[in-house]
């Protein structure tokens, strides 16, 4: 499996991505109607102070929409921490999936609760033991799950939401090691992952990896099964076994952060809420291990990344290319975690690492207030070895792009044709796209308005391809 998404200035040239790879206020603002939003039968009410009235069409699909947004938010604690109680991750994912049914039956009537991941993991529940007495299977599951609900006594709303968010015992923490024990296959540990945390569908996955989405569903069953079979503990490993199986923990968090950073498909550019999953997790794994490295590095540009969401959009949510975009609305907090991040991992000797690589690309446009003192050419020299430490075609990608930055297009275009005959990269749109930037900049108009068509047939993001139409529609001299 290769990296189809790895990160760089690769892409920054036609808009498509900004940087090396991120949270929708949509669904900031939905989450907060869902908390708000309470109803009792029949009736709609936002605020109590207001009288009720009667629900109607575009009130439920406010509800309905609120359900969605929420169960986007929760779904990973709630299978994570069914997990953690059932031991038998397909039965935790089955589990949260009818504790959704309950609540779009439940919601929409009494309203959205004001812990919905608390009320989610309670429903859950109470169906994990109606299952296992309709299966007459065996008392000692029905005695577990028991003993572990009296144990959580009182079994409120918010104290279940606190324990689903507890630093310590992180139920998703302990999810992604089990996701990516050893005995999986190195594609089938980031696959699962990336369904049960990132909340992926298949088809984004299988995207993510410019792979066939009916091999993916089949990766997922197969490692699903495999986990129950082998009866993988649920736990975050220790010592040498969790030195082990960090590199592959790292290379699930990238590519979440990446899919939210730049959505596969969709009408929205970005899904932020899973770049902050991944931050999260990043830096819990970073408390668990402070003398790892490359940990520190992945967080470092994952810190970065984020601190560009506020100009990475327009009022429109269209994209904005990282050289057009108002560095003053960058978070510089974030900014300077990123930086000190870096610095740690240098200092914890990782600086040829392919993460602290990558943080070290993205610092070079972070300590920069204007675009045009961007020191291009180490950002070359920087992919290069990143290409001797990681070989990809993506890479590669990016590094012509920066060549064109530093010595011009004409320098960059034959690197970008050499890739052509990649079969990774025979559907990847970004390689059409900034072949199509560096011919307009040529004054091949004709070719570079082929490219950018080609480019658009092939992305799935609705603000992508409008980006893309709109550089083909675009005039040039003849």
């Amino acid at each position: 499996m290769q990296e189809p998404r790895a990160t760089g200035a690769g892409f920054l040239l036609f808009g498509v991505s900004n940087g090396a790879i991120v949270d929708r206020q949509s669904d900031s603002n939905l989450l907060t109607m869902a908390v708000h939003l309470r109803c009792s039968p029949g009736y709609v009410t936002i605020d109590p102070q207001e009288p009720a009235v009667p629900e109607t069409a575009d009130k439920r699909r406010e509800t309905d929409r609120a359900i969605n947004t929420v169960w986007r938010l929760e779904q990973a604690r709630v299978i994570a921490g069914l997990t953690r109680m059932v031991r038998d991750i397909s039965l935790a994912e089955e589990l949260a999936q009818e504790a959704l049914v309950a609540a779009l039956r439940s919601w929409p009537e009494t309203g959205v609760p004001r812990n919905p991941g608390a009320w989610l993991m309670q429903a859950a529940k109470r169906k994990a033991i109606d299952l296992f007495r309709h299966r007459k299977m065996a008392a000692g599951k029905l005695e577990e799950v028991g003993r572990i609900m009296e144990d959580e006594v009182p079994d409120t709303e918010t104290s279940l939401h606190d324990q689903l968010d507890d630093d310590v015992g992180d139920d998703l923490l302990r999810l992604i090691f089990t996701s990516c024990h050893p005995i999986l296959p190195a594609e089938s540990r980031v696959a699962l992952t990336l369904r049960l945390i990132g909340g992926l569908t298949t088809d984004e996955i299988a995207r993510a990896f410019l792979a066939q989405d009916s091999a993916i569903g089949q990766r997922i069953v197969r490692a699903k099964r495999t986990i129950a079979e082998a009866g993988v503990p649920f736990e975050v490993p220790r010592g040498k076994e969790r030195e082990e199986r960090v590199a592959s923990v790292l290379g699930v968090l990238y590519l979440i952060f990446n899919e939210g950073y730049s959505a596969t498909a969709g009408e929205d550019w970005m899904r932020p809420q899973l770049c902050e999953e991944a931050l999260r997790m990043g830096r819990t794994l970073a408390q668990l291990m402070p003398e790892e490295p490359e940990v520190h590095g992945l967080l470092a540009l994952m810190e970065i990344q984020h601190s560009r969401v506020a100009a990475r959009t327009n009022a429109k949510g269209e994209p904005v290319l990282l050289l057009e975009q108002n560095r003053a609305l960058w978070d510089q907090l974030l900014i300077r975690r990123g930086l000190d991040g870096l610095s740690r991992a240098q200092r914890l000797g990782g600086i040829a690492g392919p993460y602290t690589l990558q943080a070290a690309i993205a610092a070079c446009h972070a300590r920069e207030r204007k675009a045009n003192e961007t020191d291009w050419g180490q950002i070359a020299a920087l992919y290069s070895l990143l290409n001797q430490v990681t070989p990809s075609p993506v890479i590669e990608l990016n590094r012509a792009v920066a060549v064109s930055m530093s010595e011009g297009p004409e320098a960059a275009l034959p690197l970008v044709d050499a890739l052509l005959n990649s079969a990774v990269l025979e559907n990847y749109h970004l390689l059409y796209g900034v072949r199509g930037d560096l011919l307009r900049k040529l004054g091949r108009h004709g070719e570079a308005n082929e490219e950018f068509r080609r480019a658009a047939a092939l992305t799935r993001n609705e603000r992508e391809k409008a980006y893309l139409l709109t550089r083909a529609a675009e005039e040039g001299e003849p």
